[in-house]
């Protein structure tokens, strides 16, 4: 959208209620505080960042252990940019390889290695269990269905009105879930 429609778009009056503002605050207190604990966690017990353990889980769940860069950009809801330094720095270590797509070579794939999947399998369950710790252990069993529902449609509404392309749908990691 031009800036020009942007500046025409009528915003309610006010933009936020009060009850919207607090909802909104309390979320960005969440999402702040989770994602530095969970990055602490993550490098102190396996020397990967947040931002690794998304690439790679994200690899992790496609066919092939592999995404085209532009995909794995919409998955992770990064600029391709930042996805291709990343990779570079994550290609380094080991982690993940970059080479042409097996559907159009003009572009390139990042592609999960050996030691990229050992490195996922080693992080997954301490961060699972801080996740559980954390995010789940205070929430009321009963609230996580509404809770589900309530992130799916905000995530939905994202995609409708965001400027990155709707992602692939991603699936459960095999082994992470004992009731699935």
């Amino acid at each position: 959208m031009s800036s020009k429609a942007e500046s025409q778009r009528v915003l309610p009056d006010p933009p936020l209620t009060g009850e919207q503002q607090e909802t909104w605050l309390a979320y960005m207190r969440v999402n702040l505080r989770l994602n530095y604990e969970m990055n602490r966690q993550l490098q102190a017990d396996s020397g990967l960042s947040l931002a690794d353990y998304d690439v790679l889980n994200a690899l992790a769940d496609s066919p092939g252990n592999r995404l085209r860069l532009t995909v794995l950009a919409a998955r992770i809801g990064w600029e391709r940019s930042r996805v291709s330094h990343h990779l570079q720095r994550m290609g380094d270590r080991g982690l993940v390889e970059r080479c042409p797509s097996e559907q159009d070579r003009r572009a390139t794939d990042a592609v999960l290695t050996a030691s990229g999947r050992a490195a996922l399998d080693a992080a997954t369950p301490g961060h699972a269990a801080l996740v559980a710790r954390m995010f789940f252990a205070g929430l009321d069993p009963a609230l996580v269905p509404a809770l589900r529902a309530a992130l799916e449609q905000v995530h939905e509404q994202v995609l409708a009105e965001g400027t990155l392309p709707r992602p692939v749908p991603q699936h459960r990691l095999p082994g992470l879930y004992p009731d699935a």
